[in-house]
């Protein structure tokens, strides 16, 4: 089955690629402030493993809110910064395109904490899978490390750090910001393995 990868830049899409080399990979800049450092992160990867780069372009900045928008979060927000119907909104664009280049397996970087958010559950993707593979083209949608944590989605694919170095994760602009749940997790994470390197793990 011909597969994609939804490749946002971050740690979990990056290691992902590492691990799975999907045949196609495609980055969406759907109007999110740190859209420009993603789609370099996600390039270099690409480049690397030479798997072709797709970009999408969509301006979804004003259906946006919280840390990705630059606006304050939704009420319904579950954290700063979600949203509103995002991995619904970036599978469809991306099936879109995919679906004319034959791609029948549709991947996602999603990870266990993901979970915080219902479109990072594996019900989500029980349904959203359910939606497509429905669909004309009968694209699958899987997200192969949702039972994993980031730290143990980068053991598991063995990616250098030389290249992890390239994951953009800060949720509201292209250089870090260094307080934002996307900073956090990309630091807590480094700090994670690092011990490892010290304990000989």
């Amino acid at each position: 089955m011909k597969t994609a990868l939804l490749l946002s830049g971050g740690m979990d899409s990056i290691a992902l690629a590492w691990w799975k080399r999907p045949e196609l990979a495609f980055t969406v800049d759907y109007g999110q402030l740190a859209a420009t450092a993603e789609i370099s992160a996600s390039a270099a990867i690409c480049s690397a493993l030479d798997i072709p780069h797709t970009v999408l372009r969509f301006d979804a900045k004003a259906l946006g809110s919280g840390d990705m928008a630059g606006t304050a979060a939704d009420p319904n927000a579950p954290a700063s910064d979600w949203w509103p119907y995002r991995n619904q909104l970036l599978v469809t664009l991306v099936a879109m395109k995919a679906v004319a280049t034959g791609v029948q397996r549709l991947w996602l970087g999603t990870v266990a904490s993901d979970g915080i958010h219902k479109d990072g559950t594996p019900e989500f993707f029980e349904n959203i899978n359910r939606l497509l593979s429905h669909q004309e083209g009968g694209i699958v949608v899987e997200a192969p490390a949702i039972g994993l944590r980031t730290v143990d989605l980068i053991r598991q694919s063995d990616i250098p750090r030389s290249m992890l170095a390239w994951a953009h994760s800060c949720h509201k602009a292209d250089v870090p910001c260094c307080n934002c749940r996307g900073c956090n997790k990309h630091f807590e994470t480094l700090q994670e393995l690092d011990t490892d390197v010290a304990t000989g793990d």
